[in-house]
C-alpha cells in the first residue's frame, strides 16, 4: 500500500507551528519534522552568531537570527529554519520569518547533509536577495561557502584554521579556528576533500 501523504496550506502549517511543541519545515505542502541537535552543532551555532550579531552592530539595518526564526521562500512555497541568517533589508520584519536574507549558514548533520547541500541550496539561491550561503561540517573542519557574484554562484571549500569566512552584507570575517573554537572532532573521519573554486 502506497502511503498517503496530506498536503496542507502555507496558511495551516503557520496556524499549526504556533501551537506545535516541536519545530517543523513546510516544503510546498508538506511538513517535515526538525531533529535534535548535537553539543558540536551547537557550540558553531554560538560562535557564528555571537561573531556574526558583533559584525552586524555596525550596519544600523542589519539583524542575525538564530535557529527558531524562520525563512519564507516564496518563489518555493517553502518555510525553513536555518541555523543561523541575517537580514540588512529594513522592510524585512515579519515577527515570524524572514523573506529577503542576505546570509544563511547550515551546519550538516547526517540527517540533514543532503537536503542542506541540495534542497535548501536550490531555494536559497533563488533568493534575490542572498549573497552567501555556508555550509558548517560539524565532524571536521570544513566550510563550504557559496557566494553571488556577477549574476553566478561560485563556491569556494575552505578547511585551515586560517581560512575566512566572509559576509559582505555584515561585514563578517572569521576564521575557521574561531568557529571551530572549542569543538572537539570524532575519531575516524575522512581528510576533506582539496579546496576547489568553481561555477555553480
Amino acid at each position: 500500500m502506497q502511503p498517503k501523504f496530506v498536503h496542507i496550506s502555507l496558511e495551516e502549517y503557520f496556524a499549526r507551528e504556533a501551537s506545535s511543541a516541536r519545530k517543523h519545515e513546510y516544503v510546498d505542502g508538506e511538513i517535515f519534522a526538525m531533529s535534535g541537535t548535537s553539543r558540536r552543532h551547537n557550540l558553531l551555532a554560538t560562535n557564528l552568531i555571537r561573531e556574526a550579531s558583533l559584525a552586524a552592530q555596525g550596519r544600523s539595518d542589519c539583524q542575525v537570527f538564530g535557529s527558531d526564526m524562520r525563512l519564507h521562500v516564496d518563489t518555493r512555497n517553502s518555510v525553513y529554519y536555518p541555523d543561523v541568517s541575517a537580514t540588512c533589508d529594513p522592510h524585512d520584519r515579519n515577527e515570524g520569518y524572514l523573506t529577503h536574507p542576505c546570509f544563511i549558514v547550515e551546519i550538516l548533520s547526517p540527517s540533514t547533509a543532503g537536503i542542506d547541500r541540495r534542497e535548501k541550496r536550490a531555494s536559497y539561491q533563488s533568493l534575490p536577495s542572498l549573497r552567501e550561503y555556508v555550509i558548517v561540517e560539524q565532524d571536521r573542519m570544513r566550510v563550504d561557502v557559496y557566494r553571488r557574484q556577477a549574476g553566478v554562484w561560485l563556491v569556494q571549500v575552505l578547511m585551515q584554521p586560517d581560512d575566512v569566512i566572509e559576509s559582505t552584507c555584515l561585514g563578517l570575517r572569521l576564521t575557521l579556528g574561531e568557529l571551530y573554537h572549542g569543538v572537539d572532532f570524532p575519531t575516524g573521519v575522512a581528510e576533506p576533500e582539496p579546496p576547489e573554486y568553481a561555477v555553480i
